[in-house]
């Protein structure tokens, strides 16, 4: 029932390529070219510059991508519900989730889904990009996913739990047996910074509620190169509270007197237009976080 063309066309917009769009759709790229080709036809105008080296959206074609975008989109719904009617609950329920969700929750919250819907399958998109997360699920891309406030869309979003922000040391770390990590140390301690993407990740929020800035000395994009390198000993870092549920690292987690924390979410774009599966699978997931986060 999927329009081919509308896939093909998003994808090489999205990769500025016909050669990588047809190796993420599993298609030659004299395939991908004759549909582009196809679609050019029927709606009888230019989609993509074609350079040596780079394809890029005409006007036109910019224009009509989220027209196409939207009709894409409309057409999954469709064929989610006509397989609904069909096959009574069987469907695809595609979830987005960033690093420490998709590890701490997915699979407890994947098994509790398949005790109920055994017939409906699961597909886990992994995304620690805040922005390309939110855009996969606004677009159509996963029908729902886990994500950090605040949130970048008109969203329908379940708040599922307020994570805390913890700093971690090694455990030969002097601070490790304080009670708390103050906000001198918090100023004065080198700091591993973590990055998301370039930027500054929700961690800064804890230098932020103790009015301090940091003394960073590292700085790396990877929630574990991050936990190897303070667990020897080469500073402290600020980590939330559901990535440091079994760390592969020695640590020792402290708390600081302003705490701060980050919203995790269960986002759609609409609850209401969602599949039944999709649905399903956002009441499992709001129902085993407050199973297993109560009090």
């Amino acid at each position: 029932m999927a329009n081919q063309k509308y896939e093909a066309f998003l994808t090489v917009a999205e990769t500025h390529s016909f050669k990588k769009a047809a190796e993420r759709m599993g298609y030659t790229q004299a395939g991908i070219s004759y549909l582009i080709n196809m679609l050019e036809r029927e709606l009888d105008l230019p989609l993509f510059v074609r350079d040596y080296g780079d394809t890029r959206l005409t006007a036109d074609g910019r224009e009509l991508y989220p027209l196409i975008q939207a009709a894409r989109g409309a057409e999954r719904q469709l064929e989610t519900r006509v397989s609904e009617l069909k096959h009574l609950e069987s469907g695809l329920v595609r979830v987005a989730a960033f690093t420490s969700t998709a590890i701490q929750w997915f699979p407890s919250i994947a098994k509790a889904f398949f005790e109920e819907h055994p017939l409906i399958d699961l597909k886990l998109l992994c995304i620690d990009d805040e922005q390309a997360l939110a855009d996969a699920v606004w677009n159509g891309g996963a029908d729902c996913g886990f994500c950090v406030s605040p949130l970048r869309y008109d969203f329908d979003a379940v708040m599922l739990r307020r994570d805390p922000l913890l700093v971690v040391v090694s455990p030969d770390n002097p601070k490790a047996t304080q009670r708390f990590f103050t906000a001198t140390d918090l100023a004065e301690q080198p700091y591993v910074q973590l990055m998301s993407n370039g930027r500054p990740s929700e961690m800064e929020a804890l230098f932020k509620a103790n009015g301090v800035e940091p003394n960073v000395r590292f700085t790396v994009d990877s929630d574990y190169a991050v936990m190897s390198m303070v667990s020897a000993n080469l500073g402290f870092s600020v980590l939330p509270d559901l990535i440091l549920r079994e760390p592969p690292f020695p640590l020792v987690t402290m708390r600081t007197k302003a705490e701060a924390a980050r919203d995790i979410h269960l986002i759609a774009r609409s609850r209401a237009s969602a599949s039944a599966a999709t649905r399903a699978f956002v009441e499992t997931a709001e129902r085993w976080v407050a199973e297993n986060y109560a009090g």
